[in-house]
């Protein structure tokens, strides 16, 4: 028995060996294996680097064109939408802007303020009878000028003086005629007569 021991301990102490040989060997062509390829990488590494590098450029172009479209997309959506926009508050602002003109309108109108187009219309009434009245003063002292000789001439003879007299008395009449006219243009525009000098 003591022989059947000795023989199984030599067996184990032989299966442990191998055992331990066979870890031994696995180990260092694991530990083999892992250089092989930490060499082949450094040696394949730059290669792959700039392999890398090439592929990410491509892609950030890829993407940098794709970003600068989305971009030019947006901003001409934000710039439609801000024309709309903004012709839309013109439109809102130019409807404000008549209704305020409007309601000013009426209530100067009310107070009885005369607009632009009354002052027109009274400028050039104005201006009408101006040139009107510069004409009959120009006509009114032509008559009287011609009438003055006529006076002289017949101061000898005392009858041609008394018809002498009675044109002067309807030359006065005239001028007053002359003014009626003239002060009915005045109050047909609002203004007051002119007075006689």
């Amino acid at each position: 028995m003591v022989k059947k021991l000795q023989k199984l301990s030599a067996d184990k102490k032989k299966s442990n060996a191998q055992l331990s040989s066979t870890v031994k060997d696995s180990a260092q062509q694991i530990w083999l294996a892992g250089l092989g390829a930490f060499s082949k990488a450094q040696e394949e590494g730059g290669k792959v680097f700039e392999a890398l590098v090439k592929e990410g450029l491509t892609i950030q172009r890829k993407t940098q064109a794709v970003a600068e479209e989305k971009i030019t997309e947006a901003t001409s959506r934000v710039t439609t939408m801000a024309s709309d926009i903004g012709s839309k508050a013109q439109g809102q602002w130019d409807k404000l802007e008549n209704i305020f003109e409007d309601r000013v309108a009426k209530a100067l109108a009310k107070l009885g303020v005369p607009s632009a187009r009354d002052l027109e219309a009274l400028s050039a009434r104005v201006d009408a009878l101006a040139k009107g009245s510069k004409a009959a003063p120009a006509k009114a002292a032509a008559k009287p000028a011609a009438k003055a000789p006529a006076k002289k001439a017949p101061a000898k003879k005392a009858a041609p003086a008394k018809a002498a007299a009675k044109p002067a008395a309807k030359a006065p009449a005239k001028k007053a005629a002359a003014k009626k006219p003239a002060a009915r243009a005045a109050a047909d525009t609002g203004a007051s007569a002119p007075s006689a000098s």
